[in-house]
C-alpha cells in the first residue's frame, strides 16, 4: 500500500543540475522524516540528506551547500535539488520515509543519476 516512487534521474554533464522527486502514495508524508540515500557502483550506500516533519534538514558533510532537500506535504512529495554535479555523484538515488530514528524505513526503488561528459 505504501509506496515511494523516485523520478527525475538521468544523464547530466559535470557541473550540471538535476532535481529528483519522490512521490509518496498510500500514506501522508507530513509526519514523517524523509530522506535521500545513494549508492554508487562499488560503494556502500550512504545517506545524502534528511528532512524532518518540522522542516529541519541534515546533509552529508561533503554535500552541504550543493544539495538541497525539500518537501511539499500538500503534494506528498519530497525533492532533492542537486547542483554542481560531478562524476562522483553518479549513483542510484533512493527516497526513504520513517517516523523516528531507528524506526523501520520505507524505501523507493531508486532512480539512476549519471554524471558524465
Amino acid at each position: 500500500q505504501a509506496q515511494l516512487v523516485e523520478s527525475g534521474g538521468g544523464l547530466v554533464q559535470p557541473g550540471g543540475s538535476l532535481r529528483l522527486s519522490c512521490a509518496a502514495s498510500g500514506f501522508m508524508i507530513a509526519i514523517y522524516t524523509m530522506g535521500w540515500y545513494r549508492q554508487a557502483p562499488g560503494k556502500q550506500r550512504e545517506l545524502v540528506a534528511t528532512i524532518t516533519s518540522g522542516g529541519s534538514t541534515n546533509y552529508a558533510d561533503s554535500l552541504k551547500g550543493r544539495f538541497t532537500i525539500s518537501r511539499d506535504n500538500a503534494k506528498n512529495t519530497v525533492y532533492l535539488q542537486m547542483n554542481s554535479l560531478s562524476p562522483d555523484d553518479t549513483a542510484v538515488y533512493y527516497c526513504t520515509a520513517r517516523l523516528f530514528v531507528g524506526s523501520p524505513q520505507y524505501w523507493g526503488q531508486g532512480t539512476q543519476v549519471t554524471v558524465s561528459s
